[in-house]
């Protein structure tokens, strides 16, 4: 987000194809071997093989059950009634909280890998805990958060409910409740409660506005223009664009001076559509 300061003017066109970014291993990325070429709304940055090997020795697809180091076990809140479970290698601290736009945490328990995911499982079976949420579910929920302290009382509500669980892993250490928010982090009281959405681009699409702030992976821009090909100058559509469907392009200056890239009709904070508003294309 550093890259994205509040304020900035962003003016960019995709140009040619958009390319897998091939394997990674470790700090390196391998070229893709297939010159894949990819769908320009998918939030994947690799082809389906390429993704195959990366999974091939990975934690989240459980073939790396190997890891020796020590992960912790968090409970995420996204918005009221959005709360999940996930695990993530203690060295990493909060980097995986800040990665799916996490609103609030709190870490529920360190130990083995194997540990963390039974307790992961555990809370799922027992409690209906997911460990995933979608991001048209997180990106409704931003636009009408309640007050911190209420995010937190959920949280804590949930930690003392998985504590009290049964089948507690006996390795896994408890962690004490405390409740980390990312309000200022992530600037969300710069996002309005209706967003329009960016889909992903197509070549020679455009995309011209100002940086209000970034949650995760995505950009919530004030538009110059209306994805329609408008004019005018910044101060009109709030929208949101994940950030994720821009890999794989090249990235050139935007020739026009507004966003011709399509956009979606915004969202309310409660998830349902304005009416009367025409959606372009997604």
């Amino acid at each position: 987000m550093s890259m994205l300061p509040a304020g900035k003017m962003l003016a960019f066109a995709a140009r040619g194809e958009r390319r897998c970014l091939g394997v990674r291993r470790g700090a390196r990325r391998i070229v893709c071997p297939y010159g894949a070429v990819l769908d320009g709304a998918s939030a994947k940055d690799q082809c389906a093989r390429c993704a195959q090997l990366d999974r091939s020795r990975s934690v989240a697809a459980d073939t790396m059950a190997d890891d020796p180091r020590p992960y912790g076990v968090y409970l995420a809140y996204f918005g009221p009634g959005l709360l999940k479970v996930g695990i993530t290698a203690v060295e990493r601290g909060p980097a995986r909280l800040v990665e799916q736009g996490a609103v609030a945490y709190a870490w529920l328990g360190r130990g083995p890998l194997m540990a963390a995911r039974r307790a992961e499982a555990l809370l799922g079976s027992a409690l209906g805990v997911p460990d995933r949420f979608g991001k048209a579910a997180k990106r409704a929920a931003r636009g009408a958060l309640p007050p911190a302290p209420e995010r937190a009382a959920e949280l804590a509500q949930l930690q003392g409910a998985a504590r009290g669980l049964p089948g507690w892993p006996e390795t896994l250490q408890p962690v004490e409740f405390a409740c980390a928010d990312h309000t200022e982090l992530f600037g969300l009281d710069r996002i309005p409660g209706e967003v329009a959405e960016l889909g992903g681009m197509a070549s020679g699409e455009e995309i011209v506005g100002e940086v209000l702030t970034g949650v995760g992976p995505d950009v919530y821009l004030r538009l110059v223009g209306d994805g329609a090909g408008a004019t005018g100058r910044a101060g009109g559509v709030v929208a949101v664009l994940d950030a994720r469907v821009l890999s794989g392009w090249v990235l050139g200056a935007a020739e026009g001076r507004v966003t011709t890239a399509p956009v979606r009709a915004a969202v309310s904070g409660t998830g349902e559509r304005e009416e009367g508003r025409q959606e372009g294309l997604f």
